[in-house]
């Protein structure tokens, strides 16, 4: 039986994410044949500290430590949802005991499949305005069009304030459809929701574009990878 280790960041984020992930092994595997899943977090503080003093070796070390006690639980590869860490995730590579699932490029196929020339990202500014989802999707000729700079900073702190302790008040649920009305306007041919928690918001059934979720796209690959031995067998 496969083992699965999700390191979480934003505990919210986590949660949500282990739900997409069984909920993709329930139907994809056959009942009884569900991977074990193991979760660790560290404090989610540590990681904002380290992110806004632009430390990244210690967010590293941080994923990799999570990676460590996964490996000690029995898990045989670890993934994270957390987009905001995902720059991190090569230097947790180092040393870790177990390999990596990362998500951008996992993200990038997806919108390239569709054959979409033009999406739009909401996150915290620095997924918004990074390399994380650019440069995947520009090597694949797609442009990444991120909200206008004064809603990217409301975005900021309706994340940081509110979605990361699980809640969102009704006016800035209002605002974060606004921004996505506004990106569909100025071109947009879908939306990727670059914040973990998103989707306690946006969903593809209330969403003016069509969603990415990177966590969805992830678990699915992640369901998949436990599959993949036994079908190339």
């Amino acid at each position: 039986m496969h083992h699965i280790g999700i390191v979480g960041v934003s505990p919210e984020g986590a949660a949500l994410f282990y739900r997409q992930l069984t909920r993709h092994a329930s139907k994809l595997l056959p009942e009884g044949e569900q991977p074990r899943v193991s979760v660790h977090n560290e404090p989610l503080q540590q990681y904002i500290d380290a992110i806004r003093f632009d430390d990244w070796h210690t967010v590293g070390r941080l994923l990799r430590r999570s990676a460590e006690l996964l490996a000690r639980c029995g898990a045989e590869f670890c993934l994270t949802p957390d987009n905001a860490v995902q720059h991190a995730i090569q230097l947790a590579e180092v040393g870790s005991p177990i390999p990596w699932l990362a998500t951008t490029d996992l993200v990038a196929q997806a919108v390239a499949t569709d054959q979409r020339k033009m999406v739009g990202l909401i996150g915290t500014k620095l997924v918004m305005h990074s390399s994380t989802y650019q440069t995947p999707l520009g090597l694949r000729g797609i442009r990444v069009l991120p909200p206008e700079p004064d809603e990217a900073d409301a975005l900021d702190r309706i994340i940081y304030g509110e979605l990361i302790y699980g809640h969102i008040r009704p006016d800035s649920k209002r605002f974060m459809f606004e921004v996505l009305t506004r990106l569909a306007e100025r071109g947009c041919e879908g939306i990727i929701l670059g914040c973990s928690e998103a989707p306690l918001v946006v969903t593809a059934e209330n969403s003016p574009l069509p969603v990415y979720d990177p966590g969805e796209i992830l678990a699915l690959a992640g369901i998949r990878r436990t599959i993949a031995p036994a079908a190339s067998a």
